[in-house]
């Protein structure tokens, strides 16, 4: 158990005995009032998001998480295998975990998955990976004036917005939290 002030956003806690993430975690000390924190929780079974009032020092239950780094092997179905680089052993992660950065995965990367007493409950895709741009409308000389930007398809099927000057067959770096383009890569 611990109390209102030792949790933080990222933390996993279980709230009616459902595992939560929050995502947001505000101190609020209106007027005259008791001090509160006003709390946005994501359901990590159910995906839906809560949001809750805690009194100061009021205890709650933390989850203990164990984070590891895995490395993504294959898509079987709406799984994903991923492996323990240390001993080897293959666990099944549901492709929903990774949400929308699903289909930028690509075999060979290193995931972050974390665990509850040997059951996975969340997964995230690298901050950054690196996809070759499979096709994509060729680039007109002199269209780099502009912050225009246009579709391009990568070797994992997935479509990023990228400027005019990308054209088919570079390597280009994509940040996954916002699914943006960042640069080329050399």
């Amino acid at each position: 158990m611990a109390d209102t002030g030792d949790i933080r956003v990222g933390t996993i806690l279980r709230y009616n005995g459902e595992l939560c993430l929050i995502t947001e975690y505000i101190h609020r000390t209106p007027g005259n009032l008791r001090a509160f924190y006003q709390v946005k929780m994501k359901n990590l079974k159910t995906g839906k998001v809560v949001e809750n009032r805690f009194r100061s020092g009021e205890q709650v239950e933390v989850a203990r998480v164990e984070f590891k780094e895995m490395q993504y092997l294959y898509e079987e179905g709406e799984n994903i295998v991923v492996m323990d680089q240390e001993n080897y052993d293959q666990t099944y992660v549901s492709k929903e975990m990774f949400g929308e950065n699903a289909d930028l995965l690509k075999e060979g990367m290193i995931v972050k998955i974390a665990f509850e007493s040997d059951m996975a409950i969340t997964a995230e895709a690298p901050t950054f990976v690196e996809l070759e741009v499979t096709y994509t409308e060729p680039g007109v000389r002199g269209d780099t004036a502009t912050n225009t930007l246009k579709p391009a398809k990568v070797e994992t099927g997935a479509t990023i917005m990228v400027p005019l000057f990308v054209n088919q067959g570079e390597v280009i770096k994509i940040d996954t939290r916002e699914r943006s383009y960042v640069g080329k890569v050399k």
